[in-house]
């Protein structure tokens, strides 16, 4: 049986939330994060403040430069962690199938469903206007036949944006997908793929699973299943949580500590939202620097009490770091991670693992 994904993302989220609860800010650029003087990263733009070239995991230092009368709010997580438990209402409405992969964006197979209707596009169009009409939100949703699919849809029409790929347009519609597009092909990867002169996925069909393999490792068959549009994997609602991680590799090698920094803190940022939207806290921190000649190392810290916030996050890793040679040595990859949970809410059922 064809599978029947939908992929739904909400957009501006943060933003969005912002401007409807407080209507002054409506029509206004805006964005979520943190303060100019604290270092701070934009963690949402609204759809006003893009219009100015803002976006997220930019300094907000840079975006004030490119927008003087920006708009600065503090993140309200719990605000928006209450959003999304009611968006994962709506949702299950229709499937227990439900793939959370942060407190916007979700993953929902619907190849069978508790209403029994026909068509995912129908479901797809109760829920964005569901969303609507009782959260005063817009969604953008994707449709396909597997995951990798439905994501890149969902982004097409954005915002509050739909679009569908049936399977007999799958062919067609690879073929002209942009590389950068793929899922996991991150800045890195694109530059490689560029001096190959690879720009479609009609292009990468070209080599073979072997010669992918030879330039890009393991994830050369991912690269060679995703030129294809082929994608098996299930949409899991449920996975037994050891770690929370999140990282970046540069487009370039950089010693500029305030840089790093301010990578180091969007990747605390990502870490911290995935807690907070799981309702668990963590007692160790860790972070990962990965050299220009590839050395790799990690430095950890193991607290007496449980923590979930941004600010506290950061301030541990950023002692971390102070333990490395980043600033030194020539960094080209960032990350942190949690570990250690405490659940707050207790359940029988197994945490969602957010990706």
């Amino acid at each position: 049986m064809t599978k029947k994904i939908i992929h739904i993302d909400m957009d501006a989220f943060y933003a969005s939330v912002e401007q409807r609860d407080n209507p002054s800010l409506k029509g206004k650029p805006i964005i979520v994060g943190g303060m100019p003087d604290e270092r701070g990263v934009v963690s949402t733009a609204s759809y006003e403040a893009r219009k100015y070239g803002i976006k997220s995991a930019m300094a907000t230092k840079r975006a004030v430069t490119l927008c003087p009368h920006l708009i600065i709010l503090k993140p309200n997580f719990q605000k928006y962690k209450n959003v999304s438990i009611k968006l994962i209402e709506f949702y299950k409405e229709y499937t227990d199938l439900v793939e959370p992969l942060s407190l916007d964006e979700c993953y929902l197979d619907v190849t069978t469903n508790k209403h029994k209707i026909q068509t995912a596009t129908e479901i797809a169009i109760i829920l964005k206007e569901k969303i609507k009409r009782e959260l005063n939100l817009t969604a953008s949703v994707g449709l396909a036949p597997n995951k990798f699919l439905a994501k890149i849809a969902s982004d097409i029409n954005k915002p509050d944006g739909l679009f569908v790929i049936k399977p007999h347009q799958i062919d067609d519609f690879i073929k002209t997908l942009e590389v950068k597009k793929i899922w996991g092909v991150g800045k890195v990867t694109y530059q490689k793929l560029q001096k190959m002169n690879i720009k479609t996925c009609s292009d990468l069909q070209k080599l073979s699973i072997i010669e992918l393999i030879s330039c890009f490792g393991k994830f050369g068959e991912t690269l060679y299943d995703f030129a294809r549009g082929i994608d098996d994997r299930p949409v899991v609602p449920h996975h037994e949580i050891k770690s929370i991680a999140s990282e970046t590799t540069f487009l370039h090698d950089t010693k500029d500590i305030n840089f790093i920094k301010k990578a180091l803190y969007q990747q605390a940022l990502r870490v911290s939202e995935r807690l907070i939207q799981k309702n668990i806290s963590s007692k160790t921190v860790t972070i990962k620097i990965k050299y220009s000649d590839f050395v790799q190392i990690t430095r950890s810290k193991t607290l007496r009490d449980y923590i979930q916030n941004i600010e506290e996050i950061y301030k541990i890793s950023e002692k971390l770091l102070a333990k490395t040679e980043a600033g030194k040595r020539q960094v080209r990859l960032v990350g942190v991670s949690v570990s250690n949970f405490d659940i707050h809410e207790k359940s029988n059922k197994q945490l969602d693992l957010i990706l």
